[in-house]
């Protein structure tokens, strides 16, 4: 008995080898930073709606144990723990957590409460994605940072090969002038180094404001009517408002409302920087072919 009781126990022991200790992960984040963890993270707070959606994305998902307010996607990500707003986050909540990797986002988050974290010794990662390329990247990196690397590879890989397919069929296609709006009040658009302006460009369209030095500039709604854009696109304040692009209707002179051409996309699809832009800026093409074949058929008309 004692010496099957031996057997086994060595034969166990042999095993334990096989089971290899989690090995540490590094990666370089948006900010420059190196961020190494001694093993791939398990409690999560994401500081910013995309960013939890891209954990998700990466499957990540069950391991994130805090969130911002207004992170809705997947439905599940409601469920988690709120840590405040994005713009305003609660520091003493987020340590109660004990997170092992905070997610942040540089140009939403304020710097000097990330800045906080850091000096506190919680590993933080700053994101701040502002191409297809970068979110495919950030993926990548999420996936690493996670332990979920083949996950993050194949959704960065999802996404490129979409824009792909994209540019291939709009590589040659007749430019159509765009303006997209992304706030009100005050009203904002964005320029050319904006990630909304690259769905512009790859499908076809000239953002009118791409020029302007500002990533998300104010101005002032005489310039839009100066400017006369073929199309007028906008998200809103919710997933089915359309108000901001319909309140163009009050200047019938512009050709975007005379020729039907305002564009309502869902903030979520385009305004987030996550695999789901690839399907806004799918709607996005389609209305810029649209308003293509809308020209062509004018061009006809005035030619009889």
């Amino acid at each position: 008995m004692h010496f099957a009781r031996s057997i086994a126990a060595t034969a166990l022991l042999l095993l334990l080898p096989a089971i290899a200790p989690a090995a540490p992960v590094a990666v370089v984040d948006d900010a420059g930073n190196r961020l190494r963890l001694d093993a791939p993270a398990q409690r999560i707070v994401s500081l910013a709606p995309h960013l939890t959606e891209n954990l998700f994305a990466v499957g990540a998902g069950e391991q994130i144990v805090g969130a911002s307010q207004f992170s809705d996607h997947p439905p599940e990500a409601e469920d988690i723990p709120r840590i405040g707003g994005y713009s305003r986050i609660d520091i003493e909540r987020v340590l109660a957590l004990e997170p092992d990797l905070v997610v942040g986002w540089s140009s939403g988050n304020d710097m000097a409460q990330l800045e906080r974290l850091i000096g506190l010794g919680v590993p933080v990662y700053i994101s701040e994605p502002r191409s297809f390329a970068d979110i495919a990247s950030t993926l990548e990196r999420l996936g690493h940072l996670s332990g979920n690397d083949a996950t993050g590879s194949r959704a960065a890989e999802a996404l490129l090969s979409g824009v792909s397919a994209l540019e291939t069929r709009y590589r040659d296609a007749e430019p159509v002038s765009v303006f997209y709006q992304v706030w009100q009040q005050p009203l904002m658009t964005v320029n050319d180094d904006h990630l909304i302006a690259k769905a512009i460009a790859l499908c076809g369209g000239d953002n009118v404001f791409g020029a302007l030095d500002t990533l998300v500039p104010r101005i002032d709604r005489e310039s839009v009517l100066e400017i006369d854009p073929e199309v007028i696109a906008a998200g809103g304040m919710g997933e089915d408002r359309r108000d901001w692009v319909e309140a163009w209707r009050q200047w019938p002179q512009l050709q975007a409302v005379r020729k039907e051409q305002l564009l309502f996309i869902p903030p979520s699809l385009i305004q987030r920087h996550t695999p789901r832009v690839l399907e806004g800026t799918t709607l996005l093409c389609d209305a810029l072919a649209a308003a293509r074949a809308a020209r062509a058929s004018g061009n006809r008309d005035i030619a009889r």
